[in-house]
């Protein structure tokens, strides 16, 4: 099924049948109410998206109002001086290392109150170039920047923050500390610090950060810049710090050498008409806000070799010394064509993530589609957080909360027991909703492992056409609700874990068999219950053990 989509709700809708996984879903969307008939309104699930209607290729002009549940800024274009100056009026020749030429540019540009710094059509090598007020740095189209491998390019040490603890590194190939009204526009092309160099060869590996840098050391002491073959921490390829109104707008970047676009401590950014590909970089997340407010990511693509659109808030002890939230972000009409997951909050989240708003998307390809991480020494989580009208094809599982993590990087803490403490560092998910939800395939329609300590609270997801290999295992979980779902799955088990207050409402389960088999265990199991769904209950139901 293919719909022609107006964000503003004016649907124009022709089938284009291409799989039979797309005619299952047509004949599932008829029987959830969504037939499409001329007499009456579209169904929520018949507005979802498809991937030819969102990302890069659909960018409009103009900057649509944001209509989410909390307060957000009044988003527009930021308008710089009419002063322009091309990197070429001040000797850069293409071909030739031009970092020196490009910074000239942009600090006169600044000196004279601001403008448009211009790299015009052509192929241009630098290094680390940092971005100052009111300029605005613009790629023409056929205009493309090569970023050196070689770490002597990113000296010296700037302040920046990697994976959620403040060091003084290599900080990011385009890079602005406290500046105000920033822009990085145009149809051109930003490309990475190429493979084979010192950059890449001198990365720090072995551990993990918060093991490597401890919580006691002062950030002015933190230095790492890769002298003599010494370790440095990966720079980011756009990362503005400390900055307020940063825009950034149609350019294209590839071949990262670390996470893409990042934005740390900012208020008022726009991210429109991106398209990146770091599909096989380890590490190589498309968009990570970091500790920032006001917040509007539209009309992306991104294909990754980590996480597509990541939500974070500082790591561990450093994350609550610096207790930033991310708070107040609004991600629409977007594209996840490939990337571990679709949209992710975490695993760094020591300062909270509050307020996102993810609608009108599709995850086309990717691994899990909407994922939750924390762990116990890391802090924080998220609350607050809404997705709706979502389309997605899935390698992995449609949604997903890992609270543990992995041995490797946390120890025996990965461990679901025993219940630790609670303590500062300890995470929580609460107040989570989902709604008109198509999942076309998925190796799983819900997976979730949280703590026994601070269990997961108060999900809902509702609205819902599902298709997926496996069908629902939770452990750690206090009050989730499915309602008004449509599911499919091939395999019929429900398992839960030390789960209560949780809700089937008016669910239309297509298991094998017709019979829902579940695995209920822990002590703190109660209250499931199956309402108005098909079937009516699972077999051997003990609703008296279980509906307290």
């Amino acid at each position: 099924m293919r719909i022609k989509y107006n964000p503003e709700g004016n649907l124009g809708l022709f089938a284009k049948h291409r799989t039979a996984s797309a005619l299952w879903l047509v004949l599932l969307l008829v029987a959830s109410g969504a037939a499409f008939r001329t007499d009456k309104p579209a169904s929520p699930i018949a507005t979802i998206p498809t991937k030819e209607q969102v990302g890069a290729l659909n960018l409009p002009a103009d900057i649509a109002p944001v209509k989410a549940a909390f307060t957000m800024p009044l988003f527009k274009k930021p308008s710089f001086p009419n002063y322009a100056l091309s990197i070429t009026e001040r000797g850069a020749q293409s071909g030739a290392k031009v970092t020196k030429e490009i910074q000239a540019t942009i600090d006169e540009v600044n000196r004279h109150g601001g403008g448009t710094v211009i790299v015009p059509a052509g192929k241009w090598n630098t290094g680390r170039i940092s971005l100052k007020s009111n300029v605005n740095l613009r790629l023409d189209a056929g205009a493309e920047l090569y970023f050196s491998g070689e770490v002597e390019d990113y000296r010296p040490a700037v302040f920046t923050r990697n994976e959620g603890v403040e060091v003084m590194s290599l900080g990011a190939c385009i890079y602005a500390n406290g500046q105000e009204n920033i822009a990085v526009t145009g149809k051109g092309k930003l490309i990475g610090p190429a493979q084979g160099g010192s950059v890449r060869k001198q990365v720090m590996e072995g551990d993990v950060v918060e093991n490597i840098i401890p919580a006691t050391k002062p950030v002015a002491e933190r230095v790492y810049e890769g002298y003599n073959g010494s370790p440095i921490f990966l720079p980011m390829f756009i990362s503005p710090i400390n900055c307020k109104k940063v825009y950034i707008e149609g350019i294209s970047l590839e071949n990262t050498a670390f996470w893409n676009i990042v934005p740390v401590y900012c208020d008022g950014v726009i991210i429109r008409g991106v398209t990146v590909n770091s599909v096989g970089i380890p590490r190589g997340d498309g968009i990570d806000v970091e500790s920032s407010r006001n917040v509007l990511i539209e009309y992306t693509t991104l294909s990754c070799g980590d996480d597509c659109f990541t939500i974070k808030a500082g790591r561990g002890e450093d994350g609550l010394r610096v207790n930033k939230p991310t708070e107040n972000v609004v991600i629409r009409y977007c594209l996840a064509r490939e990337g571990h997951g679709g949209i992710t909050c975490g695993s760094e989240t020591a300062g909270m993530i509050r307020n996102l708003y993810v609608h009108d998307c599709v995850f086309d390809n990717t691994g899990v589609g909407i994922r939750f991480k924390t762990r116990r020494p890391r802090g924080g989580g998220g609350e607050n957080l809404t997705y709706e009208r979502i389309r997605m094809n899935l390698k992995n599982a449609a949604f997903n909360w890992d609270m543990l993590g992995s041995k490797t990087y946390v120890g025996d803490l990965a461990n679901r027991l025993p219940a630790r403490p609670l303590n500062p560092l300890t995470p929580r998910y609460a107040n989570i909703t989902a709604k008109d939800i198509i999942v076309e395939n998925a190796s799983q329609f819900v997976k979730v492992e949280a703590i026994p300590e601070m269990p997961l609270t108060n999900v809902v997801l509702e609205n819902l056409v599902v298709n997926a290999n496996k069908l629902f295992s939770a452990a750690d979980v206090q009050g989730f609700t499915i309602r008004n779902a449509t599911i499919h799955t091939q395999d019929a088990h429900i398992t839960l874990l030390d789960t209560r207050k949780v809700l089937f409402d008016r669910v239309q389960f297509t298991v094998p068999g017709n019979a829902l088999l579940t695995d209920v265990s822990g002590e703190k199991s109660a209250n499931i219950q199956f309402k108005d769904c098909t079937p009516q209950k699972p077999q051997g139901w003990r609703s008296s053990t279980w509906s307290k």
